[in-house]
Parts: C-alpha cells; sequence; structure tokens
C-alpha cells in the first residue's frame, strides 16, 4: 500500500502537466477560433469599406457617362427623356454597358426621384414601385450606402464560406453643373450597383482557413510533442519508482538476512562446544566398548550425527560471516581439474561423461583458490545430483581482456521456474536433507571476488550456471 501511494506521488507532478497541455491546447483552439471569428469579420468590413470606394468611382464615372452621352443628348434630340421609349433605353442601355464593361457589375438598376425603377439590366424590374427602400432614401439625401449579401446554406455561412458574395451599392445620381463637372448638382434619381465579389471572398476565405490549418497542425504537433514527454517522463518515474522500491526490498532481505546470520552465528557459536563434547565423549564410548568387545552402533550413530551437525554448523558459520578471500595468482583451468580429480570416483560411478572446452591462453586471475575451488566444487556436486546416469557436464571457459566467463552446463531435467526464482533465497532446498544455503554461500564466495553468478535453463533441457570472474 505504501509503495502504490509512493508511486502516486511521484506521478502526481505529470497529472499536473498533462492538466496544464491539455488546458493550454483547449485555450489555444479557443484562441485560434475567436481570432479567425474576428479576421473573418475585420476582412468582411475591408472588403466592404474598399468595395464602396470602388463603387462610388464606378458611380461617379457612370454618372459623367449618363449626363454627357445619355441625357444631354436625348434632350437635344427628343426634348424629354422617356426611358419607356426602345430608342432611348437601348441608347441608355449601351452607354451604362459600355461604361462598365470589364468590371464585373452584375447588376445595374436606376431609380428616379419618385422610386419607380426606370432602368435595369433585367428588365422584369422597369416600373417597379418603391423598390429602393432605407438605402434608396439614404441616396436621395446624397449619402451612398453598400451593404454585403452573402447567400450558401446553413453549414456554409456557419464556417464564413458562402457560395455567393456580393456588394450592393446605392449612389445618388446627380446633376453636373456645366461650369465645373466636379461640381454636382441635385439629386436626379438613385443608381444601385451589385457586384459579384465572391472569388475575391473565397480567396481570403481559403487564407484564413490556411491560418487556421495551421494552427491546428502547430496545436497537433505540440499537443503530441507534450504527449510524448509526459509519457516518457512517466516511464521515467515508474521505472524509477521500480528500482526504489526494488532496493528498498532488497535492502529489507539484507537487514533481515544480516538480523538473522547474526542470530545464527551466535547459536551455532554456542551449539559448537557441547557437540564437540557430545562428539568426542561418543569417540571414547566406542573405544571402551570396543575393548569390552560390546557391541553396539549407538556411539557410531552418534559420532556420524554429529558430524552431519558439525557440517551444518560450518554451513550457517560460512553464509553469516563470510570469509575475506587471501587474494593471490590462480589459475581457474587448475582448480577445475583438482574438481574433477576429486569428483572422479562419483564421475565413474555413475558414468558421467564430463566436457571440457577451455582454452589454452587462460590468463591468471587474483584470487583465494581455495574458496573458488570449494565454489566450483558445490556447482559440480549440484550438477551431479540433477542428472541421471549416462548423464553429460559440459565446463566451457571463455574470456577476454576484463573477465573470465565459466559455464557449468549439464543435461538433467533443468530447474522448475517457481523453484528458479526463490533459488537464492536463504535456507530454501528442495533436497529433504540440507540447510538450503550451499548456493548463498557460493555466491557469496563469487562476490568477494567481484563476480557474479547466474543460474539459467537449457533448451530443450538442462541447467546453465555461468560465473564470471575478473581477470
Amino acid at each position: 500500500m505504501l509503495q502504490k501511494t509512493n508511486k502516486k506521488q511521484n506521478i502526481k507532478p505529470f497529472r499536473l502537466v498533462k492538466f496544464f497541455t491539455f488546458s493550454s491546447l483547449v485555450i489555444m483552439f479557443t484562441a485560434t477560433i475567436v481570432i479567425s471569428a474576428l479576421n473573418v469579420h475585420w476582412v468582411r468590413n475591408i472588403l466592404l469599406e474598399k468595395s464602396e470606394e470602388y463603387a462610388s468611382l464606378l458611380v461617379e464615372n457612370l454618372n459623367h457617362q449618363i449626363i454627357s452621352r445619355f441625357m444631354l443628348p436625348a434632350l437635344i434630340q427628343y426634348g424629354e427623356i422617356r426611358l419607356r421609349e426602345k430608342k432611348q433605353f437601348l441608347l441608355m442601355d449601351r452607354v451604362v454597358r459600355s461604361t462598365l464593361h470589364s468590371f464585373n457589375v452584375e447588376m445595374v438598376t436606376i431609380y428616379d426621384e419618385k422610386n419607380i425603377i426606370s432602368y435595369s439590366f433585367d428588365q422584369n424590374k422597369i416600373g417597379q414601385e418603391n423598390a429602393g427602400g432605407v438605402h434608396y432614401e439614404k441616396a436621395m439625401k446624397k449619402q451612398a450606402t453598400s451593404r454585403l449579401l452573402q447567400q450558401g446554406s446553413f453549414i456554409e455561412l456557419l464556417f464564413w464560406f458562402p457560395r455567393e458574395t456580393k456588394i450592393i451599392t446605392f449612389a445618388p445620381l446627380r446633376a453636373e453643373k456645366q461650369l465645373s463637372p466636379a461640381l454636382a448638382g441635385p439629386v436626379l434619381g438613385v443608381v444601385e450597383i451589385v457586384r459579384d465579389v465572391s472569388d475575391d471572398y473565397k480567396q481570403i476565405v481559403k487564407l484564413q482557413g490556411l491560418i487556421v490549418g495551421s494552427c491546428f497542425i502547430v496545436m497537433g504537433i505540440l499537443f503530441i510533442v507534450l504527449l510524448s514527454v509526459v509519457k516518457q517522463g512517466e516511464k521515467i518515474i515508474e521505472k524509477r519508482a521500480d528500482e526504489r522500491r526494488k532496493l528498498e526490498e532488497k535492502l529489507h532481505q539484507a537487514e533481515h538476512l544480516s538480523a538473522i546470520g547474526e542470530m545464527t552465528a551466535g547459536v551455532s557459536h554456542e551449539i559448537r562446544n557441547p557437540l564437540g563434547i557430545i562428539k568426542s565423549s561418543a569417540q571414547l564410548l566406542k573405544k571402551k566398548m570396543d575393548k569390552l568387545d560390546a557391541k553396539s552402533q549407538i556411539p557410531d550413530i552418534i559420532v556420524e550425527e554429529s558430524a552431519r551437525l558439525d557440517n551444518i554448523i560450518t554451513d550457517f558459520l560460512d553464509f553469516a560471516r563470510p570469509k575475506i578471500p587471501d587474494i593471490h595468482p590462480c589459475r581457474v583451468e587448475e582448480l577445475i581439474e583438482k574438481n574433477i580429480a576429486y569428483l572422479n570416483p562419483q564421475i565413474e560411478e555413475h558414468d558421467v561423461q564430463i566436457i571440457k572446452d577451455i582454452p589454452d591462453d587462460l590468463p591468471e586471475i587474483l584470487a583465494d583458490s581455495t574458496m573458488l575451488y570449494q565454489a566450483f566444487l558445490n556447482i559440480l556436486i549440484n550438477a551431479f545430483q540433477s542428472l541421471k546416469n549416462n548423464g553429460c557436464i559440459t565446463i566451457r571457459i571463455k574470456h577476454d581482456y576484463t573477465n573470465i566467463c565459466i559455464n557449468f552446463i549439464d543435461n538433467g531435467e533443468g530447474i522448475n521456474e517457481q523453484i528458479l526464482k526463490k533459488i537464492w533465497t536463504p535456507f530454501f532446498t528442495t533436497k529433504d536433507t540440507g540447510t538450503g544455503l550451499g548456493l548463498g554461500i557460493v555466491k557469496n564466495m563469487i562476490e568477494a571476488h567481484n563476480g557474479t553468478i547466474t543460474i539459467v535453463n537449457m533448451e530443450p533441457k538442462g541447467a546453465n550456471v555461468e560465473v564470471t570472474l575478473p581477470v
């Protein structure tokens, strides 16, 4: 429970980073939408303003052309202006169309002083009354106005991408003074010009979309980077938490083993003295019984069990109080040969094959030969115990400039995975007799030489004990 709490406390800062990351992205996303909306509104206003200026120039030019090329010639030729007559209408239409040619004007409508449509590209509108509305009234008061008209579906208008965008401008049609055409006279009517600016507006909207899309891409990349940083940080924190947990477990285990070792050493030392007395007394009793020619196996049993108990106590002391190695130059291959010579009777009895893969150029190492001899002997004995008759043990040695690696490989049944996990646990054993300290003592001996020892299963069967020692 404490470990889970510590883990949560370690990851908590990254939860704050996550919250900050997502909050920042939401704020940036909202700000982008707001800025985009403001930009579109700003672009609409600029487009409307520029269109008003452009339309005013068109109206001014059209006003001059209508006065000079239509009204004056019509008054001179016909005495009055009557656009209902076909000749005057065609003259008016020719003047208007030639003036606005190539200016992308979709519709021109002219209202007279009574708000009646006198001229239009759409002849069906001619004669309509009160069609100008509020904009007509403002134009009659010499005030030009423009408005933006957009058409499209609800989705198109919602995302500021209308199908059509038009500018409708109302401007007064004024008489020009003869002395100075630049000076405007009274208002004779109102001109309505409809210009299609869909292409211009779409180009601007595309630019806005490009900006918004770029912002989304940048935010997406930033989000991925921040998310990867957070995940990597969480992995590092979790890894460090696991390492800390393992170190704490090892520390607790070391403290526990240290306490057990001290207790074992003290108890073993106290047991050894009376045990020696029991053993020597049993030996004296056996000698006296031999003189009296009395036959009994009790003294032999006492001596044998005392020796076995003495070996157990020795294992306890060796595990609880590891010896300090007596370092001097020695050769690993010579220690292996001594081990094989010692075990030769068992090798012949069980018909075990020993395969040696040892190079000739092995370097010397600085080590305690007695301790390594005992460690290798224990490993070989364990290998023998895992074999059946006609088994095989391979001793393979490799080396480089820094280490010598000794592998003891047998072709037995291998080690159960559950047992393999507990194999270094003190007092753990699968044998009917034994203290479970043999491998622990071997590990202490190897580690006392700054080496390592590992045990793994081989495929398809067997086990491999690998010992690495520094050169």
